[in-house]
């Protein structure tokens, strides 16, 4: 089945760029990063963890006779093995069909699995993005819309900013190389900028799972 991006005449761009317009940096997702972040494979391998834990208990508690009276933890173990391959192959079929985009005008961001679909952000409508660092050198860019242009939270998953359901954020995830993306990117906006404002790129550094701390870049 032909998808509606099939075709692109420029990898992860609805058409040909205008007279003018360069791209700086394109990228898509780290996978396995994603699979973490996203789709959170550590959580759901946990819990499945602990009811393998509390199968194996009941089954002792009832006493094992027979490979038969372990049928529950193996159900279990199934469960948990094709649970969390799934969300691994989701993972990676989201980020084999994201492509992230940035010119000296705008971010494009391609991405959709079963439909696919191209949101463009002018640099001019940026006001602010949020740069939160991961693993192997990976990130996070959170990008706040400054105007009046809305964006669906469920239209943008999971490329958006978690827990912003009012006003969503559109994010590029598990971004490779991140703090050289956020440098290219700091550079294009203020390259565009006519009224002296500056978009900042604020980073935000997990130190521990409960806290987290913004540092301005």
């Amino acid at each position: 089945m032909m998808t509606e991006y099939e075709n692109e005449p420029v990898p992860g761009l609805p058409g040909y760029l205008p007279k003018g317009e360069t791209i700086i940096w394109q990228g898509a997702p780290n996978w396995r990063v994603l699979a973490r972040t996203a789709f959170h494979t550590g959580t759901v391998a946990v819990y499945f963890a602990g009811l393998t834990v509390f199968a194996v208990a009941a089954a002792l508690w009832r006493g094992v006779q027979a490979p038969s009276d372990l049928a529950g933890v193996a159900i279990t173990l199934g469960g948990a093995v094709i649970g969390v391959a799934l969300l691994h192959f989701l993972a990676w079929s989201v980020a084999r069909s994201t492509i992230y985009t940035l010119t000296d005008r705008r971010i494009v961001l391609r991405f959709g699995v079963a439909l696919p679909k191209c949101i463009n952000l002018p640099l001019g409508i940026i006001g602010n993005v949020d740069l939160r660092q991961r693993t192997h050198g990976t990130g996070d860019l959170a990008i706040k819309i400054t105007g009046e242009q809305r964006l669906g939270y469920a239209a943008l998953w999971p490329h958006a900013r978690a827990w912003h359901y009012t006003n969503p954020q559109p994010m590029m995830r598990c971004v490779p190389d991140v703090d050289v993306v956020a440098t290219l990117l700091a550079r294009a906006c203020l390259s565009i900028q006519t009224d002296g404002r500056v978009v900042p790129i604020e980073s935000a550094t997990r130190r521990n799972k409960a806290e987290d701390q913004a540092v301005a870049a």
